[in-house]
């Protein structure tokens, strides 16, 4: 069964989206097709879609039509989050258009902006996309696109897209539903035009492959963005969609632990000496908080792992400002130095919090 119907929980769509068993054998999970090309018929004539891999592939398929399923729209896998944000923005932008970046943001999409995109002839600003009133002041004649995070990262602020959308003066609203995943918001519901995902996080879940997607409820600019797809390359390879679309299978209760041990972990760190400005956006497993000590801090623990990166089964500890976010150092983007970020696993919270609590005890 690929799709048990909308009506069916979000929980138990996760399980069946995109399944098709192979007609050959009956395997329930279907195979992975490692092929870099498909023999034709005859010159020109194709099987199904397939013709060469970077094109189509049955495997890169089935994730896409997993990923499109769970967000409600159309679905293109790339080859990491930052292609599935490359492919998009070319898609719905020319040179001399405008976008609205938020104020707070993952830094590798400031970079792609600031530095590539811009070289082209593509302008932004950043604006608190919270004060409503400042994200209408910014929109110019000019402005095409409005790309939110939310919650952002790294301050785990929490925009209202509904909001956003309504504000938006009929402009395409883009969300980064990275952190929330499907199951807690499916921003296309809320009337944003399109999704993308870093599926190396929640959706993958098992820091074992990068990936990323992008969901269109615009067929005509799904339609664009699978050009770009095609034209750059920027592919999953099948084994990649193949570990992405397993981890999906997992997604919902991963989601209910990584959020027990956020709520645990941010409940116990409001009363931790020397701890400033906890933030937890209620769902997930995405801390942030302020120590004098970040540096130090984060070189203690023994079950957070110094690294980049989250959504995995395995709790992860940084410090944005040396790590993440360089690249919006010297912009109003950037970051407080003493800021650490805590991507909280499926571990024990008490065996979490008691390596905060040695941590911290320097």
């Amino acid at each position: 069964m690929s799709d048990p119907g909308r009506e069916a929980e979000i929980d138990t769509r996760v399980v069946h989206a995109g399944l098709e068993p192979d007609p050959t054998y009956g395997s329930v999970i279907p195979p992975i097709h490692q092929t870099s090309t498909f023999v034709q018929p005859a010159p020109g004539e194709f099987v199904g879609d397939y013709d060469y891999a970077r094109s189509a592939n049955p495997t890169r398929a089935a994730l896409e039509r997993a990923l499109g399923e769970l967000e409600g729209g159309h679905a293109a896998a790339f080859s990491s989050g930052m292609a599935a944000t490359h492919a998009l923005l070319t898609a719905a932008l020319d040179a001399g258009d405008h976008l609205l970046l938020p104020l707070d943001l993952y830094g590798g999409t400031f970079r792609l902006v600031d530095k590539v995109l811009a070289r082209f002839g593509l302008e932004y600003d950043l604006v608190d996309q919270r004060d409503l009133d400042a994200l209408r002041s910014a929109i110019r004649p000019q402005t095409r696109l409005i790309w939110v995070e939310t919650p952002t990262n790294p301050l785990l602020n929490e925009i209202d897209i509904a909001a956003v959308v309504e504000a938006a003066q009929g402009q395409l609203v883009v969300v980064d539903n990275t952190f929330a995943t499907p199951i807690v918001q499916r921003p296309l519901e809320l009337g944003a035009g399109a999704v993308v995902h870093s599926t190396t996080k929640y959706l993958g879940g098992h820091s074992d492959v990068v990936g990323g997607a992008v969901i269109t409820a615009d067929e005509r600019l799904a339609e664009r963005v699978r050009f770009i797809q095609n034209s750059v390359g920027a592919v999953p390879g099948p084994f990649d969609c193949f570990l992405v679309h397993r981890g999906l299978r997992t997604l919902a209760l991963r989601v209910a632990r990584h959020t027990e041990n956020g709520q645990a972990v941010s409940d116990w760190l409001r009363d931790a000496p020397r701890v400033e400005d906890v933030r937890w956006p209620g769902f997930g497993g995405m801390v942030s908080f302020r120590h004098p000590d970040a540096i130090g801090l984060v070189a203690r623990t023994r079950i957070f792992s110094l690294a980049e990166s989250l959504g995995g089964v395995e709790s992860l500890i940084e410090v944005p400002q040396a790590m993440t976010h360089q690249s919006v150092e010297e912009s109003d983007a950037a970051v407080p130095a003493d800021l650490v970020r805590l991507s909280c696993g499926i571990e024990a919270a008490a065996d979490l919090i008691a390596d905060l609590e040695r941590a911290l005890g320097g």
